[in-house]
């Protein structure tokens, strides 16, 4: 299981990560790596066009309980999560 890193410059800071820009075949990839880089404290806010069950569950698995994950918005074609690393 990884964890959220540590040694950021602004804690409790709200990071946006805008998927839709991100070419389809590396978008989970560059999601981890987002991830990976926050520090506790530190929310990653995630827009998508879909909902995105998959990754979620990819996630959970990866990260459990050190990232939390809830939705902001949650309507067809507008997506907003917030995930927070614990």
């Amino acid at each position: 299981m990884s964890s959220c890193a540590t040694n950021h410059v602004t804690p409790e800071a709200v990071y946006p990560f805008d998927a839709r820009g991100v070419a389809k075949r590396f978008r989970h990839a560059a999601i981890f790596g987002a991830l990976d880089s926050l520090q506790a404290g530190e929310t990653m806010r995630f827009c998508n066009d879909h909902d995105p069950i998959p990754l979620l569950h990819q996630l959970h698995a990866r990260y459990g309980n050190a990232v939390s994950i809830q939705y902001v918005q949650r309507e067809p074609g507008a997506i907003v999560i917030d995930f927070a690393c614990l």
